[in-house]
């Protein structure tokens, strides 16, 4: 990885437009038929691109690191993950539209089931729709306005997803997650991981056991689970950094705000991945760097649903032939991180990435699957490279040194 400091000062503005598109977990280990999803996807278009660019596997953040949806997209956007944590509440809370004040903690929610012993039965809620999730957001704020002097302010995302701002003087951080992460086990609460921290783990705590009572009636989403608690950080953006001016098309509010935290401007866009390719179609003129998301891949994945992977990676594959005739002089298709279908989660295995532009060396692959990239020209390498290798097929980088 290269010095972020020597990337901004090779950094040229031009024409040249790039698009990333970011099939969230998309990388698979192989399940039915010993096949992983993309293997079994008929995806003509992807594999005919393929033939026509450079390919390769990245790790998001180092070789055996299980990354998170937030450190896996600051690598592609070219950020180092490990100098920038950002806990997933402030990205869930920008991605919902949500002004954070420097007194504010911002921490993501699940709805999820608890059994009457007392044990988390599903940590979805069973994917309640986002007019349930809406509809209980409103129950709760009505009952849960403040507690002691913190102020409690409650935002609906998409399906189980909600955010939760802590609004208050001395808040801090330094909480371990309120979320067992597996079913099967009891609820759990925040706990201080430095002293310091211990009465806002105690205004934590308060809120679920509240949120939980208010909530016993509404089965499947009867309790809650809160996890990345986090204040705005200090971020440079991407315009800052690499003279880019960019945009992001996504659907869920924690892309939106992680975009919105990098300095994206975010596209107003539909739901479907349909309406999602339109947005970049009417928008091409506007930016030289889009961000375009798709997160069904992911929840399939997570899911466990190998079939429902497979049917949107073949969806997605519809539309490449629409985002080659828009001729961006750089476009790569790659994923955030691994979820593979049999492990039900994110993973620690590379993600595939080909590059497409008129300055590469096209290699011998004709798939787009993980076997076939492994055998590309660019090897593997950390996906946090993956910025300026888009930025210098776009022209878009000075020659550094004499």
């Amino acid at each position: 990885m290269v010095n972020e400091e020597i990337i901004k000062s090779l950094a040229i503005q031009n024409e040249s437009k790039i698009v990333l598109l970011v099939a969230d977990g998309i990388g698979d280990l192989p399940y039915k038929n010993n096949k992983t999803a993309l293997q079994t996807a008929l995806i003509p278009n992807l594999d005919r691109l393929a033939s026509k660019s450079s390919c390769g596997l990245t790790d998001p953040i180092s070789c055996g690191i299980t990354p998170g949806s937030g450190p896996a997209h600051l690598s592609l956007f070219g950020y180092d993950p490990i100098k920038y944590q950002i806990g997933r509440g402030v990205l869930e809370a920008l991605g919902v539209g949500m002004e954070l004040t420097p007194y504010d903690l911002a921490c993501r929610g699940n709805f999820a089931t608890l059994s009457e012993k007392g044990i988390i039965v599903n940590r979805r809620a069973g994917r309640i729709s986002t007019a349930i999730n809406e509809k209980i957001c409103e129950i709760m704020q009505d009952k849960i306005k403040q507690i002691g002097e913190v102020k409690v302010i409650i935002a609906p995302g998409k399906e189980h997803r909600f955010v939760v701002v802590f609004r208050g003087k001395n808040l801090e951080e330094d909480l371990s997650d309120a979320d067992p992460q597996i079913v099967g086990e009891k609820m759990k609460f925040a706990q201080p991981l430095k002293a310091s921290a211990k009465k806002t783990a105690e205004v934590v705590n308060e809120f679920i056991k509240i949120a939980t009572e208010v909530l016993k009636e509404h089965y499947p989403a009867n309790t809650v689970l809160l996890r990345g608690f986090a204040k705005h950080p200090d971020l440079p953006t991407m315009n800052e950094l690499f003279k880019l001016t960019p945009a992001a098309i996504a659907t869920y509010p924690m892309y939106k705000g992680l975009a919105k935290l990098v300095g994206m401007e975010i596209l107003k866009t539909g739901e479907s991945i349909k309406e999602e390719f339109e947005t970049l179609r009417e928008n091409f003129e506007k930016y030289d760097f889009f961000y375009l998301h798709i997160k069904k891949t992911d929840s399939y994945g997570e899911d466990g649903n190998f079939e429902g992977k497979v049917k949107i990676i073949e969806e997605v594959d519809k539309f490449i032939p629409e985002v080659l005739k828009l001729k961006p002089d750089v476009l790569v298709v790659t994923g955030d991180h691994s979820t593979p279908a049999i492990m039900k989660g994110h993973s620690w295995h590379p993600n595939p990435f080909i590059l497409f532009s008129p300055y590469i060396r096209i290699d011998d692959v004709d798939r787009f699957n993980e076997r076939a990239c492994a055998q590309g020209e660019l090897g593997r390498f950390a996906a946090v490279d993956a910025l300026p290798l888009m930025m210098a097929n776009a022209l878009k980088l000075n020659k550094f040194g004499a």
